[in-house]
């Protein structure tokens, strides 16, 4: 039996689907399995998986990016599962590298690869994700010259759309919330894995291009911008216990009163109004990580890594500001 499977989730990606998969059959590493998990497509990609024989999960209705990667997921049986956009082009050493990670590391959870921009390959997408104590979550190097980041360290959260989970953690901390539909659902599992001391890592190794906001169409509009809003709060109360939300509301605060000023100047000041008040609304309906006195010191250590994360944060933005490096995001939701 193969140790990995690759499972691409796609809706109306059919642009995509070649060049991603033709990445795959150049794999170094032959030894995985592949699933594409189709969210009820209506450009034709499922008559293209059809005619072709791809390995498919045809699913009834779009159910999100988690919803999808869930189905998949639970639908194999290897020890390893990569999640990978169909926006993207993997090098050839992707899948070897990224199973050599979890090889050669038991206790990590997740590793996340080197994402370059498929369209400005001079320039960094994510070397990982991070959060800070402000409640922003960012991707690590974004916008930063791609020739870096070649160290591998230790990260918030691994970046989904081109990492490698250890599939039998995930019937210990859960599955991607589906609650979140979309966007920072990785920051979340990643999240629940450091909170039961588990590690997640960057592989500078295993590169993958990325073409970048393939699914939503562009990197801000009104249906991205009220689901992070949403997601934002749920992240935070879900994982937070209640003396670290007290805590962290006073940053959480500013923070979230500094993302509504970026997005009211862009013409999203409603659409993110709209996300925090639904966010409130269905707090109650979230599932929160049960507090255990041993994970206490996970706790500790994940508080230090949030004030850090905000120092990283604004290290990062200072080196592209100055050097007005394009791809850079300043107060956007990864």
């Amino acid at each position: 039996m193969n140790k990995v499977t690759v499972i691409i989730p796609n809706y109306n990606g059919l642009q995509f689907m070649e060049p991603c998969l033709k990445a795959l059959e150049g794999q170094n590493y032959k030894e995985f399995d592949l699933l594409v998990v189709d969210n009820g497509s209506q450009d034709g990609s499922g008559e293209w998986l059809r005619e072709r024989g791809i390995p498919t999960l045809f699913l009834g209705e779009n159910t999100g990016f988690s919803g999808a990667v869930n189905a998949g997921i639970r639908a194999v049986s290897t020890p390893y599962v990569i999640l990978l956009n169909n926006d993207t082009e993997p090098f050839p050493d992707y899948v070897g590298e990224l199973v050599r990670c979890l090889d050669r590391f038991p206790e990590v959870f997740s590793a996340s690869s080197k994402m370059i921009q498929l369209y400005h390959k001079d320039l960094m997408d994510d070397a990982g994700d991070m959060y800070s104590v402000l409640g922003w979550a960012y991707q690590r190097g974004v916008g930063q010259p791609s020739s870096g980041y070649q160290r591998a360290c230790q990260v918030f959260a691994a970046c989904a759309g081109a990492a490698i989970y250890r599939r039998e953690v995930f019937e210990e901390i859960g599955y991607f919330d589906e609650s979140h539909f979309a966007y920072l659902e990785d920051i979340d599992v990643g999240y629940r894995a450091r909170i039961y001391g588990y590690r997640n890592v960057y592989c500078p190794t295993a590169k993958v291009y990325h073409v970048g906001s393939g699914t939503s169409g562009s990197k801000y509009n009104s249906f991205k911008v009220r689901l992070a809003a949403r997601n934002n709060l749920y992240l935070n109360y879900k994982n937070m216990p209640l003396p670290q939300l007290i805590l962290n509301a006073v940053p959480i605060g500013m923070g979230m009163a500094v993302k509504y000023g970026f997005f009211k100047k862009l013409g999203f000041a409603e659409d993110y109004r709209e996300g925090v008040r639904e966010g409130f609304a269905t707090l109650k309906q979230c599932r929160k990580v049960p507090y255990r006195p041993e994970h206490l010191k996970n706790y500790v250590q994940i508080q230090l890594e949030l004030i850090w994360g905000t120092f990283l944060y604004i290290w990062e933005f200072g080196k592209r500001r100055a050097g007005k490096l394009a791809g850079g995001a300043s107060v956007t939701e990864k």
